[in-house]
């Protein structure tokens, strides 16, 4: 992972700034989300790779977004407690952001053109897409939204070795 891909400002759910750096050392997962779809119910599978892992070094980072079918209607706040309430959610959430388009973040910008998606397509097609970033800070590999969070185990296993 380049500087530029480190030093990218991305604030917390509760308006904290962080910056991918703030978890150097560790590896990162790193997931659009949304509370109204039909992969919602992966982020109790993301929360269990959270509680698994995350002594071990692993960090996973929810990132909402409303671009696939209006499916994260609500404001921070109500997408924290629907997570926590809901789901259990305790590992890190950011402010809702798109992912698409002009006015993607550029920490998903990045991401797309390090870890293109099928045939090369840079575009997220829909919420829950997953990045994982090695501890080495180097992007590893791009995920389906219906890859499954457990499905990860492996090659997060590998990578905290």
């Amino acid at each position: 992972m380049t500087d530029t891909l480190l030093n990218i400002p991305c604030t917390t759910i509760k308006g904290e700034q962080k910056t991918l750096a703030d978890f150097a050392g560790k590896a990162v997962l790193v997931v659009n989300t949304a509370s109204k779809c039909g992969f919602t119910p992966q982020y109790k599978g993301l929360e269990q790779l959270w509680q698994t892992y995350k002594d071990q070094g692993l960090v996973v980072l929810g990132f909402p977004c409303n671009q696939f079918g209006k499916q994260e209607p609500g404001n921070e706040g109500a997408i924290s407690e629907f997570c926590e309430l809901n789901y259990g959610v305790s590992f890190p959430l950011f402010k809702k952001i798109d992912v698409n388009g002009s006015d993607a973040h550029p920490l998903f910008v990045q991401l797309k053109k390090r870890a293109p998606g099928v045939l090369g397509s840079q575009g997220i097609k829909w919420n829950f897409t997953k990045f994982l970033i090695g501890k080495d800070g180097q992007l590893v590999k791009r995920f389906a939204p219906a890859t499954k969070p457990q499905d990860l185990s492996r090659e997060i296993e590998a990578l905290l070795k």
